[in-house]
């Protein structure tokens, strides 16, 4: 069984159920194969941004600003899709960085926008394939952004949301290049 920890442990700025929290957790790590990790939560409650990280891969740390939990209809309330959609992408991603196919792919914080965008089309089609993730239109918004509003792009973008595990890193940096090299 997953072990979850969260810090806070109660909130004082927003409406969060902390033990909501570790609910979700728990169910999306479940539904990743990592029931038997012990995770770390760390909520910046003070902070209304989106912004989420992975701060250690092992043992697994991820670090939240309030507003990537909160619902967007209810500010400062808790979000539930929000919560487990952030969550999955997160550890998906650890998934990612623990396999050898991934051993090439450079540090979050060295990733280029492009680049980070088209990893994270492929992390949340893989998501919804398993019921985690529901925002397809929106993240195909943010491909176009960066890889062009193309036919090109459009297909580049199915493909790797309509891919199961099956990419490698390398995979996902010839996509990206494929079509921003299209790109006037």
């Amino acid at each position: 069984m997953t072990e979850i920890q969260i810090e806070p442990n109660s909130f004082e700025m927003v409406f969060f159920d902390a033990e909501k929290i570790v609910n979700l957790a728990s169910e999306v790590a479940e539904k990743l194969g990592l029931g038997n990790e012990q995770i770390k939560l760390r909520i910046d409650e003070t902070s209304s941004m989106g912004r989420s990280r992975v701060e250690s891969y092992e043992p697994i740390i991820l670090a939240t600003d309030g507003g990537a939990f909160e619902n967007t209809q209810r500010p400062r309330y808790l979000g539930e899709t929000r919560t487990s959609e952030t969550i999955a992408r997160l550890l998906m991603r650890i998934i990612d960085r623990r396999s050898p196919e991934f051993a090439n792919a450079p540090e979050d914080d060295l990733l280029d926008l492009p680049l980070r965008v088209a990893w994270d089309t492929y992390t949340a089609g893989r998501l919804n394939l398993v019921g985690l993730s529901t925002q397809m239109k929106r993240r195909q918004y943010q491909f176009r952004n960066r890889h062009g509003f193309s036919d090109a792009a459009d297909e580049a973008f199915t493909y790797l949301w309509e891919s199961p595990n099956k990419l490698a890193w390398a995979d996902i940096e010839r996509i990206s290049a494929g079509c921003r090299a299209t790109l006037v």
